[in-house]
């Protein structure tokens, strides 16, 4: 494929544009492939990008029931961060964080990873004790945070109220080096990269069984035919548990509705995301000037993708009194995506029962911002069997006691 580059956009730009191709292929599927990754979401397409470039597995089909891109990755507020407590969730953010930093030459292909800093707000003591914590274990994982002052926050932030009347800011934690980056971009760079290698991204073909002979993985059958693999990789979010009964295992998830809002375009007014955990909103400013703005999980199971007028008055009406603004702002637009929540909140990456069946799951409100980092530790699982990055988070944690408690940690499942 062609490489893009400031001299072909002059190019281009001289003959009006006529001769960009098409950033993948839309082939039709093989009878057979070495590898099959059901889920052309960020995790999928990068566990296939770093099967690809990391062990040299190129027969690859990765397939997509919708289009490239349209589940969580095309849902989500964008949000990049590592400053986990606990050391296997830090191991894995922070690989992600660090591939984010170099992800757009690595691709050719500008993913908007904006570095601008992240502050979660310490609005309790108990936040502040805790994010103390975190700050020291953080230093200890290599992870670089701090904790700042009530005063800081108020420097980086000026339109924030630091003397709210229930939960005034006590103080933050900050990660310099963590912020934002293209939801789309990341989904669209992958792909690209992955049919440059020659594998074959196939959309609008839902999987609909997993053929088994003797307790291991022959293949799929699809809406397109049936297709034969030697390895399978299920990689699609809130429709995990769906796959897995096909495959014949059971999962220990649950789906819900995370839904976000943005608001009309504003002039510049926050550079930098802060999250709330104790009110339980999040807020960030887009390239565009919309303030983007999401909160917690629907409180019951659904598979809805649709947002609701309860939450818009819950998440809103947390963040208005830290954040006094947001009750002029009219609302653009609204969204929901299929969750996958694991019972400690930490993922799964792991083999199945079913020999030479893996999958990659449970990523729950946090998916986005670890997709390089589980896309180079699913790639490795399956090309090798293991990977460091991916071994506490075994499925077989959750029959032995070995719970990753990401949500009781930090406060917040986020």
């Amino acid at each position: 494929m062609k490489r893009y580059s400031v001299f072909a956009v002059a190019r281009e730009g001289a003959r009006h544009h006529t001769g960009w191709e098409r950033a993948w292929r839309s082939p039709e599927p093989k009878k057979s492939y070495d590898v099959i990754i059901v889920g052309a979401g960020g995790h999928g397409l990068a566990t296939a990008y770093y099967l690809g470039k990391n062990f040299g597995i190129t027969n690859v089909a990765v397939i997509e029931k919708g289009w490239l891109g349209g589940g969580n990755t095309g849902r989500n507020t964008t949000i990049i961060r590592s400053n986990y407590l606990q050391d296997s969730s830090a191991a894995i953010y922070e690989k992600a964080r660090d591939l984010y930093e170099t992800l757009s030459q690595d691709l050719n292909y500008n993913v908007m990873f904006s570095p601008r800093g992240l502050i979660m707000l310490a609005q309790t003591h108990h936040e502040v004790r805790g994010y103390q914590r975190t700050a020291h274990a953080n230093a200890l994982q290599g992870v670089k945070t701090e904790f700042i002052s009530r005063e800081k926050v108020k420097e980086l932030v000026p339109i924030i109220n630091i003397d709210g009347p229930r939960y005034p800011v006590l103080g933050g934690l900050w990660q310099r080096r963590g912020g934002t980056a293209r939801h789309d971009a990341v989904a669209w760079g992958y792909a690209r990269a992955c049919s440059d290698m020659g594998m074959d991204i196939i959309q609008k073909c839902e999987v609909t069984g997993v053929r088994r002979i003797a307790g291991r993985v022959v293949g799929v059958e699809t809406t397109k035919g049936s297709i034969d693999c030697n390895k399978l990789g299920i990689v699609v979010a809130g429709h995990s548990g769906v796959l897995a009964d096909m495959a014949g295992f059971r999962l220990p998830i649950e789906s819900a509705a995370l839904q976000a809002l943005v608001s009309e375009p504003i002039k510049p007014c926050m550079d930098v995301v802060v999250m709330a955990n104790t009110v339980h909103g999040y807020m960030s400013q887009s390239d565009k000037g919309e303030m983007v703005i999401g909160g917690g999980t629907d409180s019951f199971n659904n598979y809805t993708q649709r947002g609701s007028f309860h939450h818009i008055e819950e998440t809103v009406r947390a963040l208005v009194e830290t954040f006094p603004m947001v009750s002029r702002l009219k609302m653009l637009r609204q969204w929901g995506g299929i969750v996958d929540m694991t019972g400690d909140r930490s993922p799964i990456i792991s083999k199945t029962p079913l020999e030479n069946c893996f999958i990659n799951c449970g990523w729950g409100t946090g998916g986005f911002k670890a997709i390089p980092g589980s896309g180079w530790a699913m790639a490795e699982l399956m090309a090798k069997g293991y990977s460091p990055l991916a071994a506490e988070f075994s499925v077989d944690r959750f029959k032995e006691g070995r719970f990753i408690d990401e949500s009781v940690a930090a406060g917040v499942a986020h």
